[in-house]
């Protein structure tokens, strides 16, 4: 059995309290897209150091030496910290939305999700990185990458958005 892990603790411990999975779902949740969710759990305080100037991505501009003040990174990127989580992706499907494999998503559980949100959603045991589409035929789920098909659901199939993604980690420089 594949065990979620959310923090210190397994989904099993915490499933009550944080979040409502439906009895069939708890002995056998799939991540097909999503290799592991973690609870953000925001115990240091790290300030970094924030520029006053924006920064030209374009033709380069005249530095500025000084730094206007910190900020907080836990306070910048999570914004309900009991209801945020950590989801490592494994898939493809989103690369034209710039989510690639081992990228991480900042998730709040505490939002509602609106037409063209990013979502973390549950359907048929797995969970799936898509955007939300909303019209008059119902919701489904748009894959942004070609090669991946969008998701209309079918007659039985249930649509459990878990989470609406608000960031992106990713890691742009290798490790080794």
């Amino acid at each position: 059995m594949l065990q979620i892990q959310v923090g210190r603790y397994s989904m099993s411990e915490i499933a009550p309290s944080i979040i409502q999975i439906k009895p069939y779902l708890q002995s056998s949740i799939v991540l097909s897209e999503a290799l592991s969710i973690k609870q953000v759990i925001p115990t240091t305080h790290m300030l970094v150091p924030y520029a006053l100037e924006k920064i030209s991505a374009g033709f380069p501009s005249p530095a500025q030496d000084y730094i206007d003040k910190a900020l907080d990174m836990n306070e910048h990127l999570i914004k309900n910290e009991t209801a945020t989580f950590i989801v490592k992706v494994a898939s493809l499907s989103m690369l034209n939305a710039g989510i690639d494999i081992d990228d991480e998503l900042i998730v709040d559980r505490s939002l509602d999700a609106k037409h063209g949100d990013i979502v973390v959603a549950l359907i048929d045991n797995d969970f799936t990185v898509k955007r939300l589409m909303i019209d008059e035929k119902g919701q489904w789920l748009k894959a942004e990458n070609p090669d991946y098909k969008d998701i209309h659901l079918v007659d039985g199939q249930e649509l459990l958005i878990w989470g609406v993604v608000t960031c992106i980690i990713k890691m742009i420089r290798n490790k080794s």
